[in-house]
C-alpha cells in the first residue's frame, strides 16, 4: 500500500479538504496511473452532497480521469509505461453475467464498481481522481490518442460516453433530426459528437445566451424553450431527443417534437417521477427512454472517435483549493462548460 495526495469531503455539505488516499500495490494485471486532470461533474455534487443519502463518507469524487501511466503488472498486455490513459465511470464489474460478456458493463446485473463510493472486489470502498494516481485493472482503462489533450479528454469519460452511447444506440446519422435538451457540461459534447456523426442537429434551451457557441460547435439550430412558437414550428420533427438536464421538463410538450418511432432519451435521475400522457406516446408511436454511460469498448470507440473528429471539452482548468468554489458556480450554471482539476495541484491546501 501507499498513500497519495487528495480531496475528500467527509460529510453533505461539508467543505473539500486535503486527504491522504491509500491505493494498493499494482497487481498483475493492473496499471497505476499518474493522474494529470480529472474533470468535476454535476453527479459528483450529487454524491458529495448525499442527495439520495447513499453517500459513504469520506468521499473523494471524479469519474473523469485522464493521465499517463507509470507502473504496469506483469501480466499486462494492453498498455505500457508512458501510455496516456482515462477512467470514466467504472473500474470494475462481476465480468460474467451476460450484460458485461457483451460489452455493456454499465448494465452489470451483477456487482458493478464505480470509480468511486463504492466497495471493490478486496471490500475497500473506492477513490476517485480527485487524487495523484490511482491503480486500475487494465481491463477498464481506456486509451488516449495523442490527437487530443488530457485536460480536453477527461471529460469525455463521463460527458462524452453518456452522450455518444444513445447517440450510437439510436443511430443518429446522416437524414437523422436530433435535438439535445440543454447546452452545459453535457450538451456542449453532445452537439459535437452529433455533427460529427451527420446528423441534423437542434439545441433546445431555456435562452439564446449560448447559442453562438452552439452554432460554432456545429448546432444547425439553436431554439429557446421559453419562447412559444418552438413547439409550434418544431413539431413532429425530431427522430430523437436527448434530454440533458435534471427535470422540470412539461414531457408532453417535448414529446410533440418527436416525429413517427421517434425516441425520447432521458439522462438525469430528477427528484420528481416522470410524469406523462399516454396520449402523447400512443401519437406517432413514440418512446420514453433512459440510459447509462456506455461499457468498455464503447467508451474506448467513443475517445477514438473524438480525437478523429478534432471534438473534445470546453474546459475552465482549476487548483485543487478550488473545488468548493467550482461547486457553487457548477450548481448555478456559472461554466462553459467543465471544469477540470489540475492534479499537479493537490500538494496545496
Amino acid at each position: 500500500m501507499f498513500t497519495v495526495n487528495a480531496r475528500c469531503t467527509c460529510g453533505p455539505h461539508e467543505p473539500f479538504m486535503a486527504y491522504k488516499v491509500e491505493r494498493r500495490d499494482v497487481g498483475p494485471r493492473e496499471v497505476l496511473i499518474d493522474i494529470a486532470y480529472a474533470g468535476i461533474c454535476h453527479s459528483d455534487i450529487e454524491h458529495a452532497h448525499s442527495t439520495r443519502g447513499k453517500t459513504r463518507y469520506p468521499l473523494v469524487p471524479g469519474h473523469e480521469i485522464a493521465g499517463v501511466i507509470s507502473a504496469v503488472g506483469s501480466e499486462v498486455t494492453k498498455f505500457a509505461v508512458g501510455d496516456r490513459a482515462g477512467v470514466g465511470c467504472m473500474i470494475d464489474s462481476c465480468r460474467v453475467c451476460r450484460n458485461c460478456l457483451d460489452g455493456l458493463e454499465q448494465y452489470c446485473s451483477g456487482q458493478r464498481v464505480l470509480t468511486y463510493g463504492s466497495i471493490d472486489r478486496h471490500g475497500n470502498p473506492t477513490h476517485g481522481g480527485y487524487s495523484e494516481k490511482i491503480v486500475v485493472d487494465e481491463d477498464f482503462v481506456l486509451r488516449i490518442p495523442d490527437g487530443i489533450s488530457l485536460q480536453s479528454a477527461a471529460p469525455l469519460f463521463c460527458a462524452g460516453i453518456t452522450l455518444y452511447s444513445p447517440l450510437h444506440h439510436w443511430r443518429a446519422g446522416p437524414g437523422k433530426r436530433v435535438a439535445l435538451i440543454g447546452f452545459g457540461g453535457l450538451g456542449h459534447v453532445g452537439v459535437q459528437i452529433s455533427h460529427a456523426m451527420g446528423a441534423h442537429t437542434t439545441v433546445l434551451d431555456l435562452n439564446l445566451a449560448k447559442k453562438e457557441d452552439a452554432l460554432r460547435m456545429g448546432a444547425d439550430d439553436y431554439r429557446a424553450t421559453t419562447d412559444r412558437k418552438t413547439f409550434e414550428e418544431l413539431g413532429n420533427s425530431f427522430d430523437l431527443i436527448i434530454s440533458t438536464v435534471p427535470g422540470g421538463l412539461d414531457l408532453d410538450a417535448f414529446l410533440g417534437l418527436l416525429a413517427l418511432d421517434g425516441t425520447f432519451v432521458n439522462l438525469a435521475v430528477p427528484a420528481a417521477p416522470l410524469s406523462v400522457s399516454a396520449v402523447s406516446l400512443l401519437a406517432n408511436r413514440r418512446s420514453i427512454a433512459g440510459t447509462r454511460s456506455g461499457g468498455i469498448l464503447e467508451t474506448q470507440e467513443m475517445i477514438d472517435f473524438c480525437a478523429e473528429h478534432g471534438i473534445g471539452a470546453q474546459v475552465e482548468v482549476i487548483g485543487a483549493d478550488e473545488i468548493d468554489d467550482a461547486y457553487a458556480r457548477l450548481h448555478a450554471g456559472d461554466v462553459r462548460y467543465r471544469f477540470v482539476i489540475d492534479i499537479s495541484t493537490m500538494k496545496s491546501g
